[in-house]
C-alpha cells in the first residue's frame, strides 16, 4: 500500500491494479478488502482481484501493454503470461537483501536467524522462486527487540521509498540488474502453525527469535504440564549462561515475568495470551492465575 501511493505521489500513470480477492478477518469472519484494494479506490484506480492468474482477466482489464508491472507480497506466482505482459517486463520488491531470504517469509525468517541487517531489493522477475537479477538495493538494521509485524511495516516504508529512487531508471531503461550469486542463497519458506511451539531444550536466545518472529502471526506458543497453552507474545533473555534447571521449569514468576528454564539460560516471559483472552503483562495474568507445581513441557 505504501509503495501504491508513492507511484501515484510520483506521478506515475497506473491504468491497473491487482489485489487478492476480499478475505474473511476478524470474529466475524467478514469478507474484508485488503489495504491494496482500499487505497487503490481512493484513488480512482481501476482495479481487479482475480482468484487465480492463470485466466487472462488482467489483459481484458489492463488495456494496452504497461511499460512495467510492479509486483510487492502479492502472494502468488505470475504465469509466464502475465511477467511477459509489461514492456520492461516485471520487478518485485522482495523484503530481502537477495540472495539471502527467498520465499515467502523473508522477514520472520531473518530474525529468526539472528540477522543484523535486511532490507529491500528491487528485483527483475523471471520464471523461478526470487532468482532475478537485482536493480538495487536498500538495507536497514533489525532492531534487537524488533517483531515481525514492526519490521514488516518499517519495511514497507523502505519499499516505497526504494521504489521511488529506482523507477525513472527502470522506466528508461538505464538501469543494470545483476546477477544473484546463487550459491548463496537460503530458502525463506512460508510459516506454519505447526513451528509455534517452543522448545525449551533451545537456547533462551534462540526461543526469544522464536517470539519476536512469529509475532503477530503464527505467535509463540507453550504448554504446561497440567494442560494449560499460552501464547508468547514477548519475551527476553533473563540469563544466557547454563541453569541447573531441566528445560522447561519455572525458575521464578513474579510481576516482573515468568522465567523459564531452557536448554541455554533462562528465558522471561513479559507478555502472554491464555486461550479465548487479551494479550495481557504477566502481572495481570499471576493475579488470576497460580503456577505453583506447574512446569512448561519441553
Amino acid at each position: 500500500m505504501p509503495s501504491l501511493r508513492a507511484l501515484a505521489e510520483a506521478g506515475a500513470t497506473i491504468p491497473l491494479v491487482l489485489t487478492q480477492p476480499d478475505r474473511p478477518a476478524g470474529r466475524g469472519r467478514q469478507l474484508t478488502p485488503s489495504p491494496v484494494k482500499i487505497a487503490a479506490l481512493e484513488l480512482g484506480l481501476h482495479l481487479a482481484q482475480p482468484v487465480t492468474l492463470r485466466e487472462p482477466v488482467w489483459l481484458a482489464s489492463g488495456g494496452e501493454r504497461p511499460e512495467l508491472l510492479v509486483v510487492i507480497a502479492y502472494g502468488l506466482l505470475l504465469p509466464r503470461a502475465l511477467l511477459d505482459w509489461p514492456q520492461r517486463g516485471c520487478i518485485n520488491l522482495h523484503a530481502s537483501l537477495l540472495p539471502r531470504w527467498r520465499g515467502a517469509a523473508p522477514i520472520q525468517r531473518a530474525i529468526q536467524a539472528g540477522d543484523a541487517t535486511t532490507g529491500i531489493s528491487v528485483m527483475q522477475m523471471d520464471a523461478g522462486l526470487d532468482t532475478g537479477p537485482v536493480h538495487l538495493t536498500r538495507s536497514t538494521p533489525i532492531g534487537e527487540h524488533e517483531t515481525a509485524g514492526e519490521l514488516h511495516d518499517r519495511l514497507a516504508v523502505l519499499a516505497a521509498a526504494t521504489l521511488t529512487e529506482a523507477l525513472p531508471s527502470l522506466v528508461n531503461g538505464a538501469s543494470v540488474a545483476t546477477a544473484q550469486r546463487h550459491e548463496l542463497a537460503t530458502p525463506a519458506p512460508k510459516l506454519a502453525k505447526s513451528e509455534a511451539a517452543l522448545d525449551w531444550r533451545a537456547p533462551a536466545a534462540v526461543l526469544v527469535r522464536q517470539v519476536r518472529a512469529f509475532n503477530p502471526w503464527p505467535v509463540a506458543e507453550a504448554a504446561l504440564s497440567d494442560g494449560r497453552r499460552l501464547r508468547i507474545w514477548e519475551a527476553a533473555v533473563l540469563d544466557a549462561a547454563a541453569v541447573p534447571a531441566a528445560p522447561g521449569t519455572i525458575v521464578s514468576a513474579s510481576r516482573g515475568g515468568i522465567d523459564v528454564a531452557t536448554g541455554e539460560g533462562v528465558l522471561r516471559m513479559l507478555k502472554i495470551q491464555p486461550p479465548s483472552a487479551r494479550v495481557m503483562e504477566v502481572e495481570a495474568y499471576l493475579a488470576a492465575h497460580s503456577l505453583a507445581g506447574a512446569a512448561f513441557v519441553a
